[in-house]
């Protein structure tokens, strides 16, 4: 086709997760554990639909634009990261708020590099802007060559640097120092650091941002504080980026039920941190339970609220890849990169629903 701009004609797709969930009767959806897609495994906190329910009660709210600026929703971020609200925005998830990315720092042609493999729907968004994407890769067993990256950025000249922190699919954390290092070391290159997994690993750059103009923070509230469907994320920056990202950002386009799910999600932390340490308890008995079965594959550490399991051969992925999903679990297969395609991820949610898929895990095994 001659009308799709040139940077869509040949671009890989991002590989979207399994969708049966939504193919079957509400009632149904109780028998599917999804873990495909790294989203809480329960509810958010009941405050969510309580002032949900209160919202679709005002008849107003369906004909009128949502409100362009919540005051109360950026206090509560504000309190929540502890950062002043002019370091802040929020949009409608962590992928729009890339795409504005994109759009505000990135220009035609640009080298933009990312620690890999990783999530792949940034680099989606950069090559259909016309960007130029580089690679650089995370050692075969997963662990981090510094030196290796560093040359990667002298070699490249990135005009931007994507870290997912924790990454996903591996799991891997870098401190805050060694952000702050680069930073320093390569003050013009504009440093993306994905922090959508935070709450799990509990490392954190946000301070940054008050002292240095070449570092954005993404964030999102579809994980740990489980509003997937409201699709919400924020931006922490320096204020000059927040003013310069914000020329272009369309303030309309976060609903009034996401707006309203936040604040009450945000006015409930705790519920969400309670959330948290359950995956970190459901995550410490699924790398423990696994281990009966090192002759098939092996947990790799993580930081997240998943963990990627590498196989002795692809056969042997697919086969328990394939065999979960007969049984209505949903894990994620690993295209990224050739070093994961012997690998799938898988999300962790509670211990009882660990406990399930080990269950499930067992009885294919047992049957060998």
């Amino acid at each position: 086709m001659k009308f799709p701009n040139k940077y869509l004609r040949n671009l890989k797709p991002y590989k979207l997760a399994s969708h049966k969930i939504w193919t079957v009767e509400p009632k149904e959806r109780a028998d599917i554990l999804k873990l495909d897609w790294n989203e809480a495994t329960i509810p958010p906190s009941p405050k969510v639909m309580e002032r949900v329910m209160k919202v679709l009660q005002q008849p107003s709210f369906f004909n009128l634009y949502p409100a362009t600026y919540n005051a109360e929703l950026m206090e509560l971020l504000a309190e929540y990261v502890q950062l002043p609200i002019d370091n802040l925005q929020y949009f409608g998830s962590s992928d729009v708020l890339h795409e504005y990315i994109c759009k505000a720092f990135i220009s035609v042609g640009d080298p933009v590099m990312i620690l890999a493999p990783s999530y792949d729907n940034f680099r989606l968004t950069c090559q259909a802007n016309g960007a130029d994407v580089h690679f650089s890769y995370y050692n075969d067993d997963f662990t981090f060559d510094a030196e290796r990256f560093e040359n990667d950025i002298i070699t490249r000249e990135p005009a931007v640097v994507y870290i997912c922190n924790p990454n996903n699919p591996t799991g891997n954390v870098h401190s805050k120092h060694y952000i702050e290092y680069l930073l320093q070391e390569y003050p013009d290159t504009l440093f993306l650091i994905d922090e959508a997994y935070y709450e799990f690993s509990g490392v954190t750059c946000k301070n940054l941002v008050l002292e240095y103009d070449n570092i954005l923070i993404s964030r999102t509230m579809s994980k740990a504080f489980a509003l997937a469907n409201f699709r919400l994320g924020y931006l922490m920056a320096s204020k000059d980026n927040i003013q310069f990202i914000n020329k272009i950002r369309n303030p309309k386009n976060l609903s009034t039920l996401a707006q309203e799910a936040a604040c009450a999600a945000l006015s409930d932390v705790e519920y969400m941190w309670s959330y948290v340490e359950e995956v970190k308890r459901g995550k410490d008995y699924f790398i423990k339970a696994s281990k009966k079965y090192d002759d098939y594959f092996v947990t790799h550490l993580s930081h997240g609220n998943f963990i990627l399991l590498e196989f002795k051969s692809h056969d042997s992925k697919k086969e328990l890849l394939s065999y979960l999903a007969d049984n209505n679990i949903f894990a994620r297969d690993t295209t990224q990169a050739p070093m994961v395609y012997n690998c799938f991820r898988i999300t962790i949610g509670t211990t009882q629903q660990m406990k399930h898929v080990m269950q499930v895990i067992d009885s294919l095994y047992n049957n060998k």
